[in-house]
């Protein structure tokens, strides 16, 4: 793989579908990618630990599984990591807990290139990128940049309320609303208030559409995706590896739990 993959299904109008890995073994990453079903797999590196030793080991797994790469970054550090990482290889930026335009506008300049006509300020650090593609001109470098899909999370109650113009501004390629944080924000417990945060969620798919920005959305079963199609969404996340593993754990384990204590 030498280009990348997110960016040509977003170019081409192609529907996309990832899944979400905590573990940094390749292993894991070539065992999705035997599959042939996933686009694209999304490190959560927000939540789960790993080095810089990890970044071009997952980039190069999924490669080789012609599978892009997306990674979820904390926000404080997200200019250092999101360089990093693209400079192993990864295609897509996650970025969170944003809530204004200007957070925003600062981000796509921190992974943007500094060229004539760009007001961004990553330069040409060598390294791995896409496919182990060092020393290249450094006009197709600044594609490369160019071509690496954004994606803002919209988590916070002022994020939503500043959606428009967040979805306005050059470089944000894809949205994804987090009910769990926005819930927070409010001062809510998620469980009740589903219809509320539902509601800003639709709202945000409808600006995010008519910018043409694409909404994402996470689900956890295949049925879930049925409500969001209807809405125009076509880029999906699909299950959890620490979520899965705790539902087996939860479910089967459970029951043989008791099956064991039956045997005392």
């Amino acid at each position: 793989m030498k280009e990348n993959k997110l960016r040509y299904h977003l170019e081409h109008d192609l529907p996309l579908l990832s899944t979400r890995l905590w573990s940094t073994q390749p292993f894991f990453w070539e065992a999705i990618g035997a599959t042939g079903n996933f686009d694209y797999v999304e490190f959560v590196a927000e939540y789960a630990p790993y080095d810089f030793t990890d970044l071009p080991n997952m980039a190069r797994a999924a490669e080789l599984n012609d599978m892009g790469t997306m990674i979820k970054l904390d926000y404080q550090n997200r200019g250092f990591v999101a360089q990093k990482a693209i400079q192993a290889g990864f295609q897509s930026i996650m970025f969170v807990d944003h809530v204004n335009p200007d957070q925003v506008r600062e981000s796509v300049n921190l992974v943007k290139p500094k060229t004539a006509g760009s007001t961004g300020v990553f330069g040409y650090p060598n390294g791995r990128y896409i496919g182990g593609q060092s020393h290249i001109p450094p006009l197709d470098h600044v594609k490369r940049l160019n071509d690496i899909v954004l994606c803002f999370m919209i988590e916070k109650e002022e994020a939503v309320n500043n959606i428009e113009e967040i979805c306005s501004i050059p470089g944000v390629d894809m949205i994804q609303f987090g009910p769990n944080d926005y819930c927070m924000s409010k001062g809510w417990n998620r469980a009740d208030h589903v219809a509320d945060f539902k509601e800003a969620e639709r709202k945000c798919i409808e600006v995010a559409l008519a910018h043409g920005v694409r909404p994402r959305c996470e689900i956890v079963t295949p049925a879930d995706a049925e409500y969001y199609v209807k809405l125009g969404v076509k880029d999906f996340s699909l299950g959890d590896q620490l979520a899965k593993m705790k539902a087996f754990w939860n479910g089967e384990g459970k029951e043989m739990r008791a099956i064991v204590d039956d045997l005392k």
